[in-house]
């Protein structure tokens, strides 16, 4: 078993980004801008968002943060984001979710221009991702295809199990496995004869929710597992939807959680906003 260390490659990856908004600086004269919006006190978002502010500080990205109260209108944050969308300034919008229940969340999330789409949500990216076009992809999927192919691992002809069909991780995840010629199988809730699906798997992704799913009778011998999950364990401790400590005896490569997936999510984002703004800035 050797261990796929999430930390040490996102700082690689920091260090690159580094040098690229410096050379996007010194050519157009500005900086990569990404806006952030946190709406409400939820005090995971709040974690996220500082995460996310802090990662524009280390590698040179200017952050213009908005944070509203819970009270905020449908509105107030539609206008927002429409001024956003028109700031020559900003090349990436993120409006952290959850949102407060009165609000819609798609409605102001349609608001976000495709160009500045720097989560990768928009229908039209979406779309692009299926086409095998050139767009901008969810960060945590994006940052996995980053890990396996920085650790070696070419999913090409391999077999590939993605668990769990969320529109944030499952889907984009299987398709750009797909998408690298990997043979690609979606399992989730209504899945027959998960355990023998999961068996089948060279390159396993488990993104479900659930502490400790993924056991060692469900993992082929010298599978890589991928770890997306990020739960607490009856003991409050952080783990992941995979029983870690029995697996990693029968997986080629695994990512821990904490430190696996995790750091790379945030990259990934900075690295979505540096192709933004140079894509807007070439125009």
């Amino acid at each position: 078993m050797k261990l796929i260390d999430g930390k040490v490659i996102s700082a690689q990856i920091r260090k690159e980004l580094g040098e690229r908004t410096k050379n996007f600086f010194e050519r157009y004269g500005k900086r990569v801008g990404l806006a952030v919006v946190l709406i409400g006190e939820d005090p995971a978002s709040k974690v996220y968002v500082r995460n996310k502010i802090s990662g524009c500080e280390e590698v040179g990205i200017r952050s213009f943060a908005h944070f509203l109260p819970a009270n905020t209108t449908q509105e107030q944050a539609v206008e927002l984001i429409r001024a956003l969308a028109e700031d020559k300034n900003v090349h990436g919008i993120l409006v952290q979710l959850p949102l407060p229940h009165h609000l819609d969340a798609q409605k102001i999330l349609r608001e976000i221009p495709t160009e500045k789409d720097v989560d990768g949500f928009s229908a039209e990216n979406v779309g692009k991702l299926v086409l095998k076009e050139r767009g901008t992809v969810a960060c945590t999927p994006l940052g996995v295809m980053e890990l396996l192919k920085r650790s070696g691992v070419d999913p090409k002809g391999k077999r590939a199990v993605v668990v769990g069909r969320s529109n944030i991780v499952g889907k984009p995840m299987a398709m750009l496995l797909l998408n690298a010629d990997a043979t690609v199988t979606v399992c989730h809730s209504k899945t027959e004869n998960l355990k023998e699906e999961c068996r089948n798997a060279d390159i396993l992704v488990a993104a479900i929710g659930k502490p400790k799913f993924i056991g060692a009778d469900m993992i082929k011998e010298g599978a890589v597992v991928i770890d997306v999950g990020m739960n607490r364990d009856e003991q409050g401790k952080l783990c992941g939807d995979v029983d870690f400590d029995n697996v990693k005896e029968k997986a080629s490569l695994i990512t821990p959680v904490p430190g696996g997936v995790g750091p790379m999510t945030i990259s990934m984002l900075l690295s979505n906003a540096c192709a933004l703004a140079e894509t807007a800035e070439e125009l």
